[in-house]
């Protein structure tokens, strides 16, 4: 059995790219069946990141790939984050 608290802890790792993406600040758990459906992982670590909701990813709990000892490994894209990444590199 694992307890919340042992989810928040862990740094949540997107496989697609191998960032960072945050810790567990919530879980979305579906009341009529009893499963969790989503995690929610807060942005970039921010102290006051509650406050901001754009900072919040929502991830569907089928998303997840592995839960180990230290991180959890997520199926995530971030389209913004990709765009950025492709007009950084240079043009031959």
């Amino acid at each position: 059995m694992v307890r919340i608290s042992d989810f928040q802890i862990k740094d949540v790792v997107s496989i697609s790219d191998g960032r960072r993406l945050g810790n567990i600040t919530d879980i979305d758990i579906n009341l009529d069946n009893g499963k969790i459906e989503s995690i929610v992982v807060g942005g970039n670590g921010k102290l006051l990141s509650f406050f901001n909701k754009e900072e919040e990813l929502v991830i569907p709990w089928n998303n997840i790939v592995k839960i180990g000892e230290d991180v959890i490994l997520v199926r995530f894209k971030d389209q913004k984050f990709m765009g950025q990444q492709q007009l950084q590199e240079p043009k031959n």
